[in-house]
């Protein structure tokens, strides 16, 4: 009855349930993978095998040179947080939008987006512009559901402008150039914002109680708030300008951002040594978990494609006669879905080992357009329209029960404000979110025309 068990395939069916029910015990899922893979793969090849491959498996995972880009970023993201770069996006963009009916909490969006920018990081940038602008649209009687909404929903924006970790992740899952992937987010990354902001139209425009009468700042103070912030935004432009025109590679532009971040804070006095400590204490931890994550989905990918579980998920791809396009959206809901139960980065490194040689079967299976390609792109095309669509659809992850982690950090920074009051305020985003999935699903040029034109 149960001699399916012994099969490669079925065993790697066993370790799929095994790996869902270790996460669901809230073992961490670095851990849960290297044990399911380990196991996996003692038993299919003998712990011979798998001890000689322990010998390699983390020096050639940790050696990989594109992954250096990885902590520098981290490093760039926690010494803005420190030295209050939030602070200064979130009232120049106050004093730019604060005219508007639901002005300020636009200006939280824009904040977000550009500090996400610096940043690189969902939670980093939701609870900085959490501490940063929820005061500020608590004092200023936006109602608690649109508030701790915006900020909680305009912390997702860090994952995908560029520079995004995660996006560096996908990048070396698929092997694809990670200037590229940053080129690709520029177009999505901006629709997002503007999406976000009509978003916030459109509800106060049903709700006016859900914000105050529209203020205007003065223009000396319009002023002096743009001075103040035109530094981060050349430490912007140098980072992701230096890149988009080739100057240099992703990681020395990282360490260049680090520089120009700590002379930033420095020179303005707003640097000291116990927040430099502290900056680089949370990157070297965030990095140590980022690595152990890796070199967990890197066992995890070995044994299942031993067991063969990718390669029979792409036959009945193929098999199944489902338009590519259908096979795709499947893939985005599962994707959703799991976004619900863990968080981003663990989501990528775990899923899209699987999906990926899924797309491509499809792409170049029994779906063959004109031009030899089942969604009428290349492969190197579909990688990264795959990749924008992947990271719009695992942002919403970080806004949807049960976990929603950016949902629980503004929950934790609200006193105000029940956690049931702001899930309801990000389902307006969480709406526009899926109108810009359907967008790009509709017009990949919305992706591939920034890599395009600016790589001929």
């Amino acid at each position: 009855m149960f001699e399916w068990i012994v099969e490669p395939f079925g065993l790697g069916l066993l370790g799929t349930f095994a790996l869902i029910a270790l996460i669901v015990l809230r073992m961490p899922i670095s851990f849960a993978m290297i044990l399911v893979g380990g196991i996996g793969v003692t038993i299919l090849n003998g712990p011979a095998i798998f001890l000689a491959q322990l010998k390699t498996l983390a020096y050639g995972q940790f050696s990989i040179y594109d992954l250096s880009v990885v902590p520098m970023f981290l490093l760039m993201g926690a010494l803005a947080t420190k030295i209050g770069m939030g602070r200064d996006l979130f009232q120049a963009a106050q004093a730019w939008l604060g005219w508007l009916r639901g002005g300020a909490a636009m200006s939280a969006v824009a904040a977000c987006a550009t500090f996400g920018a610096v940043c690189g990081s969902s939670l980093a940038t939701a609870t900085t512009m959490g501490k940063v602008a929820l005061p500020e649209l608590e004092r200023l009687k936006y109602s608690g559901s649109l508030a701790t909404g915006t900020i909680a929903a305009g912390g997702v924006l860090g994952i995908l402008i560029p520079p995004s970790v995660v996006l560096v992740i996908y990048a070396i899952i698929v092997e694809a150039n990670i200037v590229t992937m940053f080129m690709a987010a520029l177009v999505p990354g901006v629709i997002a914002v503007l999406f976000f902001m009509l978003a916030i139209a459109i509800v106060v425009r049903i709700w006016p109680h859900a914000a105050p009468q529209a203020t205007k700042m003065d223009r000396d103070a319009r002023r002096g708030a743009t001075r103040a912030v035109l530094p981060v935004l050349l430490i912007f432009a140098a980072v992701i300008g230096g890149i988009y025109l080739g100057l240099y590679n992703p990681t020395p532009a990282a360490a260049i951002g680090v520089f120009l971040v700590a002379a930033y804070g420095l020179i303005r006095n707003q640097l000291r040594w116990k927040d430099a400590k502290s900056a680089l204490f949370d990157t070297a931890r965030t990095s140590g978990m980022i690595y152990l994550i890796l070199l967990g989905a890197e066992m995890l990918k070995i044994f299942m494609s031993r067991a063969g579980v990718p390669q029979a998920a792409a036959s009945w791809a193929i098999e199944s006669g489902l338009p590519p396009f259908t096979i795709l959206i499947a893939l985005l809901i599962a994707l959703i879905i799991l976004g619900c139960l863990m968080d981003s980065l663990s989501m990528i490194l775990l899923v899209i080992p699987f999906f990926w040689p899924v797309l491509v079967e499809v792409n170049g299976g029994l779906y063959q357009g004109a031009d030899g390609a089942g969604f009428g792109m290349s492969t190197e095309d579909l990688k990264i329209w795959f990749g924008i669509l992947a990271l719009i659809v695992v942002e919403l992850g970080l806004i949807t029960p049960p976990v929603g982690m950016n949902v629980f950090v503004i929950s934790g920074l609200s006193k105000n404000t029940s956690m049931a009051e702001t899930y309801k305020g990000v389902m307006p985003f969480f709406t526009v979110e899926l109108l810009r999935v359907a967008l790009l699903l509709a017009l990949p040029g919305l992706v591939l025309f920034v890599p395009h034109l600016l790589q001929g």
